[in-house]
């Protein structure tokens, strides 16, 4: 990466509280740990299906840049490969759904396994050298997104304000499993593999609309001890994903 300090907010943000059908003002916020020097971090999502002959060597090249500071890796677990005889451990439908959504978006002709998305915005090749060429260049490209900041309670994220893109944005919670994670393979084309993910989500929840303004979400309590979450504000159209932080 070519920037890969993290700096915290200078200023607390002056936030409106949305919740329950109500507004309040915070008590407490904190940046979120994910602002590196030159700006937002660049989200890397990867969609994988430990029966996936060619998943494996995926799942290293997005483990070689998860660690840095400027990227926020995440690994979706993809249903679709079952069929092959092995239930994937960590897939969930909604996963491969938000994968369909990708491919609508870029106007893709197929829906790739393995697959990684910069931003929500482009496909990159799921190997080393090139995976952090295309992180290097995402990472110059968003310009004056929404502040993220978490309150000191972790029940709450406030987003700042910054404009909304066309059609509106979204705001969800990734709860992911910080991390690498191993797992037997016992049948299908990767029998007797074990297949190492990195960051693999656990769920996915969307919070609501974000419209340019200030506004509190509230975060789900599902998250188990030792588990993150990252907040993406993405917009609804093209899927870009606007702002990222994990808290």
């Amino acid at each position: 990466m070519k920037a890969r300090g993290w700096i915290l907010g200078g200023v607390a943000m002056a936030i409106s509280v949305l919740a329950a059908g109500g507004s309040a003002q915070p008590s407490r916020a904190r940046a979120a740990q994910a602002t590196p020097a030159h700006g937002e971090p660049v989200v890397v999502e990867l969609f994988t299906a430990q029966g996936c002959a060619g998943c494996p060597e995926a799942n290293r090249a997005v483990e070689t840049v998860a660690a840095e500071p400027g990227v926020i890796a995440l690994t979706y677990a993809v249903d679709y490969w079952d069929y092959l005889g092995w239930t994937d451990t960590f897939a969930k439908p909604e996963f491969a759904a938000r994968q369909r959504a990708y491919r609508a978006a870029l106007k893709l002709r197929a829906l790739p396994t393995p697959q990684v998305i910069l931003d929500g915005a482009r496909q990159a090749q799921a190997r080393p050298e090139p995976l952090q060429a295309a992180i290097d260049a995402q990472a110059e490209r968003r310009v004056f997104p929404p502040e993220i900041e978490f309150r000191d309670s972790g029940d709450a994220v406030g987003v700042g304000s910054g404009r909304a893109p066309v059609g509106g944005a979204e705001v969800w919670a990734v709860i992911f499993t910080p991390g690498a994670q191993e797992v037997t393979v016992a049948r299908g084309d990767n029998r007797g593999q074990r297949v190492r993910h990195v960051n693999v989500v656990r769920s996915l929840t969307r919070l609501g609309d974000w419209r340019g303004r200030p506004m509190f979400f509230r975060l789900p309590d599902d998250a188990a001890e030792g588990e993150a979450v990252a907040v993406l504000v993405q917009a609804k159209a093209d899927r870009r994903i606007l702002s990222a932080a994990v808290g």
